[in-house]
């Protein structure tokens, strides 16, 4: 009987490892996803700006800088296609906020505004900025129960076991775009 008791327990604590190891590996896979969503969108970004470039240069000669800022800032987040999360983070809110300056510095520019094709590459852009948001908030919450389930007991003896580890998050540097925006009527 005693043996009866030993065997059941052992065959619950293999079923629970098997269980857990099954749904670390599910979250994993989850993460993995959520981070190629993030990679598409960005890269869709990344098609999208040379052409916008293309349509602004022609009405916007003397803003060189500006123009220069999101060439290199372009330039910088495709070589760090395989960074990590936090550095791939960094390059491309870099530039996000070149791209910010160059749409508010094409405000002051009656003719570019006018410009249909400027107007359609803005419209997918925004498009595309807001794809890359749910991308990262899917990433962001594949990444949390990933960790959640490898920090947690009794879990976390399977995820050490096997070697899970926790994920990093795809968050944003910079502090602007986190303040809460000012309101003054």
């Amino acid at each position: 009987m005693t043996g009866l008791i030993i065997l059941a327990i052992l065959v619950a604590v293999v079923g629970y490892a098997i269980f857990v190891y099954n749904d670390l590996v599910s979250k994993r896979q989850l993460k993995e996803e959520g981070w190629s969503g993030i990679d598409v969108q960005l890269k869709r970004r990344n098609d999208l700006i040379p052409n916008l470039m293309e349509t602004v240069k022609g009405y916007m000669s003397h803003e060189r800088e500006t123009l220069e800022a999101v060439t290199q800032a372009r330039a910088a987040a495709t070589a760090g296609a395989n960074a990590s999360p936090a550095e791939r983070s960094a390059l491309e809110g870099a530039l996000s906020g070149a791209l910010g300056k160059l749409i508010a510095i094409a405000e002051s520019y009656p003719e570019l505004k006018a410009n249909t094709t400027f107007l359609e590459f803005q419209e997918a852009l925004q498009g595309v900025e807001e794809e890359i948001q749910m991308a990262r908030r899917y990433y962001n919450g594949s990444v949390r129960n990933l960790n959640t389930t490898v920090e947690s007991f009794p879990s976390n003896v399977v995820a050490n076991a096997f070697k899970f580890e926790k994920a990093e998050y795809f968050e944003l540097d910079n502090e602007a775009e986190r303040a809460v925006p000012q309101v003054k009527f």
